[in-house]
């Protein structure tokens, strides 16, 4: 069971990263797109790659289901209830977000000054960081049951052999 559940894990990392880093790479590039005018699909590829590597390597190292299981105990919520999901939603979104979308607006930063932009760094970091927050949340709040039921049933969790 203990390999299974590792491998239910490693499954969640994948498919919570990839959607994150995809959501959020569009939605940066977006954002830069409407300020630019001009949308990059290039930089869109770019920062997708680079977010997924990121999202994946995090995912291997922090164990979410012992932090949300932690964080969750102390505050007395039970598995299953809407507060928790909100709760394990909010913990995934602090840990995964931040550093996400640091990268991404510290490649947007970088390859705008270098084509000659004058644009001061943290006011871009924090617009997009709330902007990115948000829909981190989201996305997680609405995916991560979706996608943890689909794995297990893959795996043959929760029902008889």
């Amino acid at each position: 069971m203990d390999n299974k559940m590792k491998k239910v894990g490693m499954q969640m990392s994948i498919l919570m990263g990839v959607t994150l880093s995809f959501c959020l790479s569009l939605v940066g590039n977006l954002m830069g797109a409407k300020q630019s005018g001009a949308f990059s699909v290039p930089g869109f590829l770019i920062s997708f790659v680079i977010s997924t590597v990121v999202s994946l390597v995090i995912g291997f190292i922090v164990p979410m289901k012992k932090v949300n299981d932690s964080v969750c105990g102390k505050l007395g919520l039970e598995p299953g209830m809407l507060k928790t999901r909100l709760m394990e939603s909010l913990l995934s979104d602090i840990i995964y977000t931040p550093i996400m979308t640091l990268l991404m607006v510290f490649l947007a930063y970088k390859q705008a000054v270098s084509h000659g932009a004058k644009m001061p760094f943290l006011p871009m970091f924090l617009s997009s960081l709330i902007v990115c927050l948000i829909v981190g949340y989201i996305l997680i709040f609405i995916f991560m049951p979706l996608y943890m039921k689909h794995v297990m049933k893959k795996n043959g969790i929760g029902r008889p052999e």
